[in-house]
């Protein structure tokens, strides 16, 4: 049985969850938190704090001794709104990998808001019809509309506890003035999304943050101190806007030590929960929502659950993996004026050619979608300049969102993308400096499969050609079939790569006829 964890690095704390692979499904075995404060000082300077560096860098520690001990096969570690914002976020980044081996991720705030999607459709009942769910850290607000278990709408904004906390409450209590500006800031950032979220006929919110857990532990701790037919309404883990505005209103009063006596705040809760109450009271206002629902559950399970179906295809979650993934990959030629269908036979031929010659390349199967991408994602520079499209591409495919997709996977496919003109890759080149060396060779090797398929599609106007592979020990045949107009500009595009095919390939490259 496979076990596997997810590392969640967020602004205000740090997560832990292990699950263990049990018949496709997974079981969680273990669970840790502590909160660390990555982000306090970044939303004032700009810097990583050496003492929230040092606090992160010990739970990190010990969630490393706790995957150790559960034999964790693989283990996933993702940082969000602190790492985006930091300058000295890759410096923290090597002090994690030396003394964890964990490779840390810096995920954008889209992305953060699709594995918490993941994580609470995959998890908690209650998600199958249309819902919004809102996920409040230290750094960023996500607020998304999920219909079917399928994103309809998602946004990222900066309204984090930590981050408003440090930016706008300076003192304890809170001034009027200072409430103020906060909220007038909540409200400019709520104007800014304009139509891009319409919850309109969602049956249930779900909030996911500890701060949504403090509010509904609060909100139930007043319904039970209420009399008569208001606390025979509550229920469990949930909070009514009434009471959530009323939360926001009465803690903005108190001060740090009385806050923290609240049922279900706590002490280092306390800290931070008036900028997460008011900004949980603006978001159910604004969109006119009568209350939500905690769920345990968030972005650590989001990271299993895609693990967990980029390794068993058999796992309920793999197939809505896959097909969300290759969504995005549509989505991104798209929004950047490249029509999928137009590069659909590049496409076809790129996977026909990876499956007939997959004893000359052997390249990982893994690589079979990194290549496809590229196929589709090849003209998307063009949207900037069509001299040196190429190299505008691989800028937009490295640097873009692309759900499902690692920033090691999205450089790889940006390289495969980037050499299908004049240039080939080098190890000293500005995109292969990006791409770990360990992946140069199959970088490679994927290029010239693209270039192939690039060039049996030279003359739009004709047919799709169709190809037969021949491979022997020293040479591969190409044997193409004629469309209406004919063959002879991909025969002679085609011969043109016989030189680079055999530079890396090692045998000799044939195109012929029938």
């Amino acid at each position: 049985m496979r076990t596997l964890a997810a590392i969640d690095i967020g602004s205000n704390s740090c997560r832990l969850k292990i699950a263990r692979v049990v018949q496709h499904k997974l079981q969680t075995v273990f669970e840790d938190r502590e909160v660390t404060r990555l982000g306090a000082s970044v939303f004032e300077t700009g810097l990583i704090s050496p003492e929230a560096m040092a606090n992160t860098i010990r739970a990190l520690k010990r969630f490393h001794k706790a995957a150790q001990l559960h034999g964790v096969d693989r283990a996933r570690a993702v940082a969000t709104s602190a790492m985006r914002d930091s300058r000295n976020s890759r410096a923290f980044r090597a002090w994690v990998k030396d003394e964890t081996g964990w490779d840390v991720e810096v995920i954008s705030g889209l992305e953060e808001g699709r594995l918490i999607h993941r994580g609470v459709v995959d998890w908690d009942s209650g998600t199958s019809g249309r819902c919004v769910l809102m996920d409040l850290g230290g750094g960023s607000c996500e607020v998304i509309v999920s219909d079917r278990k399928r994103i309809e709408g998602m946004v990222s904004l900066p309204l984090g506890a930590v981050r408003l906390t440090q930016e706008f409450l300076r003192s304890d209590p809170p001034s009027a003035e200072d409430i103020a500006r906060m909220k007038q800031f909540i409200a400019r950032e709520l104007r800014r999304v304009g139509k891009k979220i319409d919850p309109t006929g969602a049956k249930v919110v779900f909030a996911t943050s500890g701060t949504a857990a403090a509010l509904a532990a609060a909100s139930a701790s007043m319904a039970k101190a209420a009399k008569g037919k208001a606390a025979g309404k509550w229920e469990p883990n949930t909070a009514p806007t009434r009471d959530v505005r009323r939360l926001a209103e009465k803690l903005t009063k108190m001060n740090n030590s009385a806050r923290s006596g609240v049922d279900g705040i706590g002490t280092r809760r306390s800290e931070i929960i008036i900028a997460g109450a008011h900004v949980y009271a603006e978001l159910l206002e604004h969109y006119r929502l009568p209350g939500f629902r905690y769920s345990e559950f968030g972005m650590r399970d989001g990271i299993l659950s895609l693990m967990l179906a980029e390794e068993d295809a058999r796992a309920s979650a793999h197939e809505a993996f896959e097909r969300e993934r290759w969504e995005g990959v549509l989505e991104l030629a798209r929004r950047y004026g490249t029509d999928p269908k137009a590069m659909e036979p590049v496409r076809q031929h790129a996977v026909q050619l990876f499956h007939d010659l997959a004893a000359v390349h052997e390249l990982p199967e893994d690589y079979l979608l990194w290549l496809e991408s590229a196929a589709v994602l090849r003209d998307v520079g063009k949207f900037l300049n069509y001299q040196g499209h190429h190299r505008h591409a691989q800028y937009i495919v490295a640097n873009s969102e692309l759900y499902g997709f690692t920033p090691q996977q999205r450089v790889v496919t940006s390289a495969i993308s980037r050499y299908l003109g004049k240039s080939r890759p080098a190890p000293e080149g500005r995109t292969m400096r990006d791409v770990p060396p360990t992946e140069h060779e199959w970088v490679k090797r994927a290029v010239v499969l693209l270039r192939l398929a690039v060039g049996l599609n030279q003359d739009r106007a004709s047919d799709v050609l169709k190809v037969k592979t021949y491979v022997y020990p020293k040479r591969v045949i190409l044997e193409l079939y004629q469309g209406r107009t004919g063959a002879e500009l991909e025969l002679w595009s085609l011969r043109k790569e016989a030189d680079y095919f055999r530079e890396v390939f090692r045998r000799d490259l044939l195109v012929t006829l029938p």
